[in-house]
Order: structure tokens, then C-alpha cells, then sequence
């Protein structure tokens, strides 16, 4: 029997995976809000110290020549205790813009975070690929690697790489923290992979490409991966606010971003110095990192509740 709307020559739009979990995405407000804090949150990081230098001359690293300045201001206060716009998130014991140290803060611990984010994932993906595709005494060994690993505490290997790999400019203290947290930050995201895989290699899709001969790179990197991309992005989501924490607890220790450089985790070191009597300093730092933190772990579980199979029924 056929359906009178296909008589009628309706022609029904079909879905897709990313687009069902796209929409799915949307419906949950939570995740909603933390994408859009994200890209706010992002947007004034990158072009907002711009945007202040060119209108007020301020920068991050800029002291006053006038030694009357050079000292903390209350938000929206001048130096006479008068309401002004000059400094509305006031100013640190040198007279510098925290408006413009909190942008140019964040821009440097996105950065860390997002490359750090990127060596994890092309060492835990590539990592936990390989071992589950290849299987058997090759994926025993590097499993029983992953677990020597996972049992050495992650702060003090961090500290022991950034110890061993001394760098004297700003850009090389930066390159070896993205090494460094992006080297310890894989481990889970080689097991995911790995399960992910084990899941796909049987399929007939994979079978298919052995029987044509395509050679096993091939059949990991540009078959298998691309099929295991959900989870792969999820994690990925999850781990950008960890890694995040984790150069905030360096830079609070000092062993992470150092001066003249500064990111919200610096900064939040410097204003726990001075909370009693200038809590301003901490707590704009504070509150937007926070801010970035909840928003990304908002989105990364609307991710996961997205690509999740055992919800899209609707």
C-alpha cells in the first residue's frame, strides 16, 4: 500500500547526525549560554586590549609617568576618590588598567589552553587509535603505559617537564607550558579513543577497506577517527577548562605564565596578595575565569548529552 503523501510527491528533508545533535544542542539552554559566554568571552579577549590601547593608550604593562597614579584606584575612580570612567574594574598597585591586564590575561590562557588542548589530541587520539586497532600484545603494552602514567601525580610531572625544558624568552616559557600540560592531559582521551575504536573495526566499512587493500594508516586515520569524532569533541570540550585550572595553579605557584606576561591565573596571584585591602584586584580576574570555566563545562555537556546515542529519539 502506498502512502497518499507519496502519491502526492511530497519529498520528506532527511537528517544527519550533526544536524540532529545541532538542534539538540540548541534546545539545551544551559549549553546555549555557555556557547554564547564562550565566544563573548573570547571576542573581548582578542580585540578588546586593542580596542583600549587605541581609545585610552592603556595597555597591560603600561605605569603611569605620574607618580600620583601609580597606585590602586577603586572601579570608576580617579584619583581624587571622583567617579570616572577611566578604569572601570580600577586599577593594581602600579597604576596599570586591570580591565586591560583581564583581556590581555585571557587571551594568553585560551591560548594555553586550546594549543595544550591540540598536542593532547594528536597524541591521545593518534595514541589510542593505534592501540585499539592494532589490538592484542601492541595494545596491552601501550594500555600498561597509560597506566604507569595515570598513577604519577599530574601537577609534579607538569612542574619536572617545565623544570627540564628552561626557556629565556616569554615565547619559549609559553611554548614549553603548551608542551608541558598538553604531554600529561592525553591519557584519558587515549582510553576514549581507544574504546571507540575497538567498537568500529569490525564494521563492514573497515572490512571492506581491507579486502581493496588500504593500507592500515589509512584505515585508522581517514576511516576509523573521523567515525569516532563525538566523543573525540566532547572530551575535547571538557578538557580546555582543566588544562585552563591547571595554568591558573601553575601561575598562582609561579611556574606558569611570568611576568611581563599575565593570565588569569597570574593575575588572580597577585590580587590574593592584596584581597583584604584591595579585593577588586582578585576578584575581576576571579570571577571572569570562573565565568569561562562554567560556561565551557555547560557546553561540553550539552555536547555530550548531544551526540549522545541513547537520547536521539526525538
Amino acid at each position: 500500500m502506498t502512502d497518499d503523501r507519496s502519491k502526492a510527491g511530497e519529498v520528506f528533508e532527511g537528517t544527519s547526525l550533526w544536524r540532529d545533535a545541532w538542534r539538540r544542542l540548541l534546545r539545551n539552554k544551559l549549553a546555549v549560554f555557555g556557547m554564547c559566554a564562550v565566544i563573548v568571552i573570547a571576542l573581548a579577549s582578542i580585540v578588546g586590549p586593542a580596542v583600549i590601547r587605541k581609545s585610552t593608550g592603556y595597555t597591560y604593562d603600561s605605569i603611569p609617568r605620574n607618580s600620583n597614579l601609580t597606585k590602586p584606584f577603586a572601579p570608576f575612580r580617579g584619583p581624587a576618590g571622583q567617579f570616572s570612567w577611566a578604569h572601570p574594574m580600577g586599577t593594581d598597585n602600579a597604576g596599570r588598567d586591570i580591565l586591560a591586564r583581564v583581556l590581555s590575561g585571557g587571551q594568553i590562557s585560551l591560548m594555553v589552553a586550546f594549543i595544550a588542548t591540540l598536542v593532547s589530541l594528536v597524541i591521545g587520539v593518534s595514541y589510542g587509535a593505534v592501540a585499539g586497532y592494532l589490538g592484542g600484545r601492541i595494545d596491552d603494552l601501550m594500555m600498561r603505559i597509560v597506566d604507569v602514567l595515570y598513577s604519577l601525580p599530574y601537577v609534579i610531572i607538569v612542574i619536572v617537564l617545565l623544570a627540564l625544558l628552561p626557556a629565556k624568552t616569554p615565547a619559549g616559557q609559553l611554548a614549553e607550558l603548551f608542551f608541558a600540560l598538553g604531554a600529561v592531559s592525553w591519557l584519558t582521551m587515549a582510553r576514549i579513543v581507544r574504546g571507540q575504536i575497538i567498537s568500529l573495526k569490525n564494521q563492514e566499512f573497515v572490512l571492506a577497506a581491507r579486502a581493496t587493500g588500504v593500507s592500515t594508516p589509512k584505515i585508522i586515520f581517514r576511516h576509523l577517527v573521523p567515525n569516532a569524532l563525538g566523543p573525540v569533541i566532547v572530551y575535547a570540550t571538557l578538557t580546555i577548562p582543566t588544562v585552563m585550572l591547571s595554568e591558573a595553579f601553575l601561575s598562582f605557584l609561579g611556574l606558569g605564565v611570568r611576568s611581563p606576561q599575565v593570565s588569569w591565573g597570574s593575575l588572580a596571584a597577585e590580587g590574593a596578595q592584596n584581597l583584604a585591602v584591595f579585593p577588586w584586584q582578585l576578584i575581576f580576574p576571579g570571577v571572569t575565569m570562573a565565568l569561562m570555566l562554567f560556561s565551557l563545562n555547560f557546553l561540553g555537556d550539552g555536547l555530550r548529552d548531544a551526540l549522545d546515542p541513547q537520547t536521539r529519539r526525538d
